[in-house]
């Protein structure tokens, strides 16, 4: 089978553990001196905060990384696209280290390397004002493919212009899918790349990478040897070629890891999965736990902890104030922080708005997405004035303002990877309601259950999404309850502690 000849290949560069030892031997009459090597870790991404970020990827690799960094035996470094809109308070501490000329297609291409260090980590950017020099968003254009090929391609030059060579290279998502083919299918002469162990994260296994194959050897400058592990429906999918290809595929929840070998998460992809199962990994993401704190967040209104929650009281009442809600301490607001698509079950929240905002409660949504979503909430903030308000924007510091100040999180998706705000909420001490489903199944559980933090339904069903609201309600007016409750999640541990051993482990 295709993905047993590349394992197959690859196994034979093994790494026999961890840590490597080395003797040095200074004379005859000296002992023998053992020095510990580190283990190297190269991610490659294609954003990161704080430098950019649009969604939880870049929560992923500004904080995992940086954890993982507190491992002396770990040597942690992350490659991302130096964007023009990365701001100038870092790119003014950017170090310049080399360029050289990339090869993607008929196309060459000029490189530069940066470097910034950053809690520890190392952060090399790769430059080139043509792809990376954009106004606005840094995904959605027509060259994206292009755009993400010389990346992958770039990145691995500048590893060997640098001397960089890891132990493991972790690809995340379709933008550095080649980085897996290309290593495997034109860098493997290499014995410094030969002996590199990849791992391949899928974030979201709905974006791929397809493009039509007549791009397989003039954009993307793949060899033959990869076509039939890159060839998936008459295209080429990035994504597909990366998952064959690599020596462990992961995803962000052990949730998703069995949901996606299934048709109805997978995306066309399930039959790939299955046939790969054997190097699935699912772990769940964590949060950073310094960046989201309530006793320290200068964004909120007032700060709090839990040894002290008076300040939430006070968030929630400014909030109010700002948004132009009655300041009721009495009413539960139930907050929606999300992109307005789809598979986040928005058509769960359609079908219940009215019937949400006729019971004693204040809704505030922010997020932004498709036109279908927004002009229908913008409808329902308008009819329902006082009780809904609706914000069609991605705003850091507004999502901050209301996690502080909301008593419940609503988070029904049909789909999640694994979720990041139902973390974010419970750091906050806002109460998740969430549909159990990928990493929210892993993260939430139903107060129904020992240690629950939060309330859980599983069909996606509007009915069973409403029965499970009202409970949440009915339990908020009863303080003494509720109040445990509060306690009980804001102390749940969504750090990247655990998280991180299990990484470190599968590296080894």
């Amino acid at each position: 089978m295709a993905n047993k000849k590349s394992s197959g290949a690859v196994s034979n560069a093994a790494d026999k553990a961890v840590t490597k030892t080395k003797t040095v031997k200074k004379s005859a009459a000296l002992p023998k001196i053992t020095v510990k090597e580190h283990k190297k870790v190269i991610f490659l991404g294609s954003e990161a905060a704080p430098f950019i970020a649009t969604g939880g990827l870049a929560d992923v690799l500004g904080s995992l990384p940086k954890e993982l960094a507190k491992n002396d035996d770990l040597d942690v470094s992350v490659m991302l696209p130096l964007y023009s809109n990365i701001a100038d308070e870092y790119r003014n501490n950017f170090k310049f280290l080399t360029n050289f000329y990339v090869s993607v297609g008929w196309r060459r291409q000029y490189a530069g390397v940066f470097l910034f260090e950053y809690q520890k980590v190392k952060f090399y950017f790769i430059d080139n004002e043509y792809y990376f020099k954009r106004e606005g968003n840094i995904y959605g254009f027509y060259d994206d493919g292009e755009r993400f090929a010389f990346f992958s391609r770039a990145a691995l030059d500048a590893i060997a212009r640098l001397n960089i060579y890891p132990d493991v290279l972790h690809c995340n998502d379709w933008q550095t899918a080649a980085s897996v083919i290309y290593l495997k299918g034109m860098y493997y002469g290499d014995e410094n790349f030969r002996k590199i162990k990849t791992v391949f994260t899928i974030h979201n296994i709905e974006y791929q990478g397809k493009f039509g194959m007549e791009t397989f050897a003039d954009l993307f400058g793949f060899p033959d040897n990869v076509k039939q592990f890159v060839e998936f429906d008459g295209f080429v999918n990035l994504m597909k070629g990366a998952i064959e290809m690599t020596d462990i595929v992961s995803t962000v929840s052990p949730t998703y890891a069995n949901e996606i070998k299934f048709p109805f998460y997978a995306h066309g992809l399930d039959p790939i999965i299955r046939r790969n199962e054997n190097k699935l990994r699912g772990i769940l993401n964590g949060i950073d736990i310094d960046y989201y704190n309530p006793k320290t967040d200068k964004c909120i209104f007032k700060n709090y902890s839990v040894s002290d929650l008076s300040g939430k009281a006070v968030c929630k009442a400014e909030l109010q104030k700002m948004l132009g809600l009655p300041e009721r301490k009495d009413v539960p607001i139930i907050a929606v922080i999300s992109r307005l698509v789809s598979h986040k079950g928005l058509d769960l929240i359609k079908d219940t708005a009215e019937k949400l905002l006729s019971c004693d409660v204040q809704l505030i949504i922010l997020g932004k997405g498709e036109i279908g979503y927004e002009n229908y909430f913008r409808y329902i903030s308008d009819a329902y004035q006082g009780k809904c308000c609706v914000i069609i924007a991605y705003n850091q510091d507004l999502s901050r303002k209301i996690y502080s100040g909301a008593d419940l999180f609503l988070m029904p998706s049909k789909s999640e990877p694994c979720g990041l705000s139902q973390m974010i909420a419970s750091r906050y001490g806002t109460v998740p309601i969430v549909r159990e489903t990928g990493g929210l199944n892993d993260s939430i559980k139903d107060i129904s259950e020992d240690g629950g933090n939060g309330f859980t339904f599983h069909e996606y069903n509007s009915d069973e999404m409403l029965a499970k609201i009202n409970q949440a309600l009915t339990l908020y007016s009863d303080k003494e309850k509720w109040n445990k409750l509060v306690n009980r999640v804001i102390k749940t541990d969504f750090s990247w502690k655990k998280q991180a051993e299990l990484y470190s482990e599968m590296y080894k």
